[in-house]
């Protein structure tokens, strides 16, 4: 609303971290009225100094998703195929300056984890962890029907009822609070199929099972969680 009267068209939201589920929505709502909203989380070097003098600090932006749905008759399955992130804590060149010999240090920087080795003379070694882009995916899932079920919360009404005490010498009036349920406008993600690893299968499936679906309009909603923990949310159309 602030961006609409000031007729601002671009604006960047900076956030050590953002609610699960907040993206895409707000993205493409903002979108429809012309406003492009770029989130990217505020990194750790922000209270590093000598970071901040040699000017390191980068703001990097939240993950992004791109998957494909697969129809066939009355069924749908997605396919995952990317997921780029942008993520950034501490870099190489300090992790070079700062470690001893016969030393190590996992450093991520711009999108890579990568580690940064140092043998007895002094000679470093660098060694990219995330080979493929699906070494950042511990956890995926699919709800094929994302409009489904909508998000109520529980808002206490104003004014509050007063209530009449019985059965005392006195009567006194107490407030009793009370409560309404108002739909926020978003829908709860429910998992309706996933593909995880686990200590045993590193694999992950980057495509799942048909769902079967009743013919229309629809909307699927994927989401991603990274090795990390943190969280990230597509939505697509199709017709079946």
């Amino acid at each position: 609303m602030e961006c609409r009267r000031k007729r601002i068209t671009k604006v960047d939201i900076l956030g050590f971290e953002f609610e699960m589920g907040l993206f895409p929505n707000i993205l493409d709502e903002a979108r429809s009225k012309g406003i492009d909203i770029a989130p990217k989380y505020i990194p750790a070097e922000v209270f590093d100094k000598r970071a901040v003098e040699k000017n390191q600090v980068v703001f990097h932006d939240v993950a992004a998703i791109e998957v494909k749905p697969h129809i066939k008759k009355r069924s749908v399955a997605v396919e995952l195929t990317d997921f780029s992130v942008f993520y950034s804590q501490d870099s190489i060149a300090n992790a070079e300056a700062a470690i001893k010999e016969k030393g190590s240090r996992i450093v991520v920087e711009k999108g890579q984890i990568v580690k940064v080795s140092k043998d007895k003379n002094g000679i470093v070694t660098r060694e990219v962890l995330t080979k493929h882009w699906t070494d950042w995916i511990d956890y995926w899932a699919v709800d094929f029907d994302f409009e489904s079920k909508r998000e109520i919360v529980r808002v206490l009404k104003d004014p509050p009822k007063q209530t009449v005490l019985k059965g005392m010498e006195k009567p006194e009036q107490m407030v009793m609070p009370e409560y309404e349920e108002v739909w926020t406008g978003d829908y709860i993600f429910e998992n309706e199929w996933q593909s995880f690893r686990t200590k045993k299968e590193r694999s992950i499936e980057l495509k799942s099972v048909f769902h079967e679906c009743e013919p229309g309009k629809r909307k699927i909603a994927v989401k991603v969680v990274d090795i990390f923990g943190n969280d990230t949310m597509t939505i697509i159309e199709v017709r079946v």
